[in-house]
């Protein structure tokens, strides 16, 4: 793959800053600020929790940036497993990601059809009219993707830019009149609450907010895609990362501000309702519009980033060969490419289990970003070599990456304890992919 990509197709700071930003900022943004407010017990609850998230999404992205500039490589992701592993950890992790990718990616298309069928018919639409309309976004980026790599990234950029603005205008929120007083409780109120159902409230927090601050960790399957990517891939995602915490706090102080902390534990479609506030009816109808164009950067980049954990899984033999098959002259993975989108579009009929799906995906991916952050001290070893050639090298090693692991292994355990049919789901999950690996990949 190093070659098949001239330095015209290859992504630059500028286009995988944006990346970064639109790996992260999802439709979470728009829907989790009420999750985390219901399980808070207190509005100190509730900050600590977007804080505590900002500073793991920062210790994990320097984390990342020293693997992905020690190890860059298409499929980065899936690489890391292999290489510092087994194939097999590998192979079965990274098929739940796949999974679990294209159900959010489906299920967040769904989310973003139903804002946008309320604005094109009077009625309720159907379940299956949304699901045509989700569909369709997703085979118009399919071809977008199709068209090149280069032009898929400036696409990117453009909707990128557009997602920035609406969640800028939920931060100008904080500049209208907002919630009574009466439903603002102070952010320092003390709880009778015990230490443990407190730490309880803390950990279903911060689950919600984690998964908002999620998926920088993809940067790095674009590897050497990136021009000069030892020094590209740290800055973009350091630079990435430091944007989504500032916007992610703004906008949850905007949210309390007009909404109210108590009101917004029960609200349902948030930033329309924070639009609607703001600017009547009208501001509520273009910011849907705007909220469906938002979207569709997600499933972009989603449809931009997986299909290269295919092909490195492809160049491995672990999946068909056929996987790795690339348009030389555009720099896209075809068949990757269009098996994963087919994916997406077969999930969608089951998109009315998309929360049970996303619960043991979420499990799973607790367990994917310990092991994967953990990877760093074996390539520290490995690459000694590098060391002082320029690469990227975080400071304060081991502290943030062992705060990283032991942030999402909380995670983890607050889910088996709140959830536990869902973690024991993951792990029969992993387990059967684990069995497939050694009755079937390894075999052949």
């Amino acid at each position: 793959m190093q070659n098949n990509t001239g330095k015209s197709n290859q992504l630059r700071l500028f286009d995988l800053t944006m990346i970064v930003v639109g790996l992260v900022i999802g439709m979470g943004i728009f829907r989790t600020a009420t999750d985390a407010a219901s399980a808070s017990l207190t509005p100190t609850i509730y900050f600590a929790a977007w804080i505590t998230g900002g500073i793991i999404a920062l210790c994990g992205a320097l984390t990342y940036a020293e693997i992905g500039s020690r190890y860059p490589v298409t499929g980065g992701y899936y690489k890391i497993f292999a290489a510092c592993y087994h194939p097999s950890i590998a192979f079965a992790i990274n098929c739940i990601i796949l999974i679990s990718n294209a159900a959010s990616l489906a299920g967040v298309a769904l989310i973003g059809s139903e804002y946008l069928s309320q604005l094109i018919f009077a009625e309720p639409a159907s379940d299956l009219v949304k699901s045509l309309i989700a569909m369709s976004a997703i085979v118009v980026f399919y071809f977008v993707n199709l068209a090149g790599l280069r032009m898929s990234s400036q696409t990117q950029n453009v909707l990128m830019l557009i997602k920035i603005a609406m969640v800028l205008v939920l931060i100008c929120a904080l500049f209208f009149p907002g919630a009574p007083t009466s439903a603002l409780p102070s952010p320092l109120s003390p709880s009778p609450s015990s230490f443990s159902s407190l730490l309880s409230s803390f950990g279903i927090a911060l689950i919600a907010v984690s998964f908002t601050y999620g998926g920088y960790q993809q940067s790095i399957n674009f590897g050497d895609e990136v021009k000069d990517a030892r020094k590209t891939i740290p800055r973009g995602i350091f630079i990435g990362i430091l944007m989504i915490i500032g916007l992610y706090l703004l906008v949850q102080m905007a949210y309390v501000h007009i909404i109210g902390f108590e009101e917004l534990k029960t609200t349902r479609g948030i930033a329309a309702v924070v639009a609607e506030k703001m600017f009547g009816p009208i501001g509520k109808t273009i910011f849907t519009m705007l909220l469906f164009l938002a979207v569709l950067a997600y499933v972009n980049v989603l449809l931009l980033s997986n299909p290269r954990v295919m092909f490195a899984m492809s160049m491995d033999g672990i999946l068909p060969k056929i996987f790795a098959s690339t348009n030389e002259k555009r720099g896209v993975l075809t068949v990757s490419l269009t098996v994963f989108a087919a994916i997406c579009i077969v999930v969608l009929f089951f998109a009315n289990t998309f929360e049970k799906i996303l619960g043991f995906t979420i499990f799973l991916d607790s367990i994917g970003m310990a092991t994967s952050a953990a990877t760093i001290f074996i390539l520290r070893k490995r690459t000694k070599n590098l060391d002082g050639t320029g690469i990227y090298t975080m400071k304060l090693y081991p502290l943030l990456p062992l705060v990283f692991m032991a942030a999402y292994t909380f995670v983890g355990i607050s889910i088996a304890i709140n959830t536990p049919v869902l973690a024991m789901t993951g792990l029969a999950v992993f387990g059967a992919f684990l069995g497939i690996y050694f009755l079937v990949v390894r075999k052949k």
